[in-house]
């Protein structure tokens, strides 16, 4: 999922509830927090008690999206970091291995809320060279799932999973899908099951060359109106 440039957060902070709380209403709450409520609540418990700090940190925020809730634990290290006000832009890539210093994914998070302190959150992927265009971001979501995009690549395998930050397990998960060349289009079909959060992730992640997992995207899909 793209987001163009000109989709920037606010850069200072507006009085509460007098914007959106993630800067644009078509910005979609993704990861950690489902809902403004859930990000206040960590608010006053951070503001009491310094619980969970790293949730102020793009970085942390950004590897821990990867890892924790995305299950890919091989991506560990940040490869780049661009952050304007509210807005940032994290690049993450494989942790160690043979050397390999490029970039899997560049996640743009956004402040949820207002206040100096709101936390960060994950609404999406800056795409390059593989990219999930379909389904619409912030569409409605129905099972089955048709997803797709364009990849550049040699001997790709894509897989595409469907998340919710309330289950540990994917929702659905459809392999894998043969893909290469340049810039070329691919496409799968993927069921999911027990969907009960708002927003949805979908993403699509390719590997086996040197890694289990070495690029990925991601896109937002909603099960309600």
């Amino acid at each position: 999922m793209f987001l163009a440039s000109g989709t920037q957060a606010p850069t200072t902070a507006a009085p509460r509830d007098s914007a959106p709380p993630l800067g644009f209403r078509r910005l979609q709450p993704m990861w950690p927090f489902s809902t403004l409520a859930q990000a206040r609540a960590w608010e006053r418990e951070f503001h009491s008690g310094g619980h969970q700090p790293w949730h102020l940190d793009p970085d942390q925020t950004a590897l821990s999206f990867t890892q924790g809730y995305l299950g890919f634990q091989g991506i560990g290290r940040v490869s780049s970091h661009t952050v304007s006000g509210r807005d940032a832009r994290i690049g993450v890539g494989l942790s160690s291995p043979h050397g390999v210093k490029g970039t899997a994914a560049v996640i743009h998070l956004v402040r949820f809320g207002t206040d100096r302190d709101a936390p960060w959150e994950v609404v999406g992927t800056n795409d390059t060279t593989f990219s999930l265009t379909r389904p619409r971001y912030g569409s409605i979501a129905h099972s089955p799932l048709l997803t797709g995009g364009r990849i550049t690549g040699v001997d790709e395998n894509i897989r595409v999973q469907v998340r919710q930050p309330s289950s540990a397990a994917p929702l659905g998960t459809a392999c894998c899908v043969a893909a290469g060349g340049n810039h070329q289009p691919w496409k799968e079909r993927v069921s999911f099951v027990r969907a009960r959060d708002r927003v949805l992730t979908v993403v699509a992640s390719t590997g086996g060359h040197i890694a289990d997992v070495e690029r990925f995207t991601v896109t937002a899909v909603r099960t309600v109106r």
